[in-house]
């Protein structure tokens, strides 16, 4: 079984930035490919970024390419969402989510593939 809690969302002015913290425990942390995914009201989730064992790999959707950095720290049990030049698109409530296995790009970026889920950080950017 996998815990995980999602902070240090907000609200931030357009063009802003804002750093999502996700900290696991419960599991061996190195052993899940992490995933961010994000929902606004009326909207289905949708996939934001996606990254590896090791994470030497990562994935993001068109939308955020060059904007939003994911990465994370095995030694810490966190995987962090880097959130630049945010845009009034950008705003909902954004999921870090846990999945055992190999890593696939494909596969990562779809929501039924995740075993773990948290309980989400509402994210927002003003126009």
């Amino acid at each position: 079984q996998v815990q995980l809690v999602e902070s240090g969302g907000g609200l931030v002015q357009a063009g802003g930035s804002l750093r999502l913290s996700c900290a696991a425990s419960g599991a061996t942390f190195s052993t899940y490919v992490l995933g961010w995914f994000r929902q606004s009201p009326g909207k289905e989730r949708e996939f934001v970024a996606s990254i590896s064992l090791s994470g030497g790999i990562t994935d993001y959707t068109d939308s955020v390419k060059g904007r939003f950095t994911i990465s994370r720290d095995n030694a810490k049990n966190t995987v962090y969402l880097q959130m630049n030049s945010l845009k009034p698109e950008d705003t909902a409530i954004y999921y870090c989510a846990a999945r055992k296995g190999v890593y696939s790009a494909f596969s990562a970026r779809q929501t039924q593939r995740y075993d773990y889920w948290g309980q989400g950080a509402q994210v927002t950017a003003s126009s």
